[in-house]
């Protein structure tokens, strides 16, 4: 595995860096005739991207080969505040020419373990396979304070080692339903980024990058398989690693 640190100076800037990735294979994607898989997340940071992307990229780039899905997602119906694929709509996907065909959304009002398996149809019909698992071309992540990315959290290991390719998942302190990408599904990608900002990262940023071997944290088992992970961090949430302490 291939692992890239990219440091930004700002929040801004670290978007601003992710958003000329996404519209760079975007554009590739276009050109090519070939689609491009990009799992998004939810968060503050990935909001500043959405409007990066659909305010800069928005006339400059040809989204039309570009499929989009969704890391985890909350049993919240779309219209909800707290639902990661509406936030991303309203700020981004509403503002760009991409065919509704393209935008594939985890169904949060529906019954979880049903849509579960719903959406990992949807996902195998977009995707290649490889070790019998889809192979997304990007999937972005967070990192909770707690360790946790997509919805998998600290003592749910069943969700990095599930069988499966999404599963239902509870948040372990407000028992709230979500939906998630399994660890599988997710180190299958070809490339996953971590898109981290802030000083109450550094420490769980310092942990993971330097600490080989760690577990107590779920975003520490995200080790593609084939593919290249990337850490998109601002100077604050890299303030505690060893050459920017």
């Amino acid at each position: 595995m291939d692992t890239i640190l990219k440091i930004s100076p700002n929040q801004e800037l670290l978007a601003a860096d992710l958003a000329d990735e996404i519209a760079s294979a975007a554009g590739k994607a276009a050109l090519s005739g070939r689609y491009v898989t990009i799992a998004l997340s939810g968060g503050s940071t990935p909001n500043i991207l959405f409007t990066l992307l659909a305010g800069k990229h928005c006339a400059n780039v040809s989204w039309k080969n570009v499929h989009f899905f969704w890391g985890d997602e909350r049993c919240v119906p779309p219209h909800d505040p707290e639902s990661n694929f509406g936030v991303a709509s309203r700020l981004f996907l509403e503002k760009i020419d991409i065919p509704g065909v393209n935008i594939h959304r985890i169904i949060g009002e529906d019954e979880p373990e049903r849509e579960a398996e719903r959406y990992a149809l949807e996902i195998l019909k977009f995707t290649r396979q490889k070790h019998g698992l889809p192979v997304f071309d990007m999937v972005i992540l967070g990192l909770g304070d707690d360790g946790h990315t997509a919805s998998i959290f600290p003592g749910q290991t069943h969700l990095l080692t599930s069988d499966k390719i999404c599963r239902a998942a509870l948040h372990p302190v407000t028992g709230q339903k979500r939906i998630t990408l399994t660890g599988p599904v997710i180190n299958n990608a070809e490339t996953v980024i971590f898109l981290v900002s802030g000083a109450g990262k550094a420490e769980i940023v310092a942990d993971i990058i330097e600490k080989p071997g760690i577990t107590e944290y779920p975003a520490a088992s995200i080790e593609p398989v084939h593919g290249v992970l990337k850490w998109y961090l601002d100077i604050d949430a890299a303030s505690m690693l060893g050459q920017w302490a």
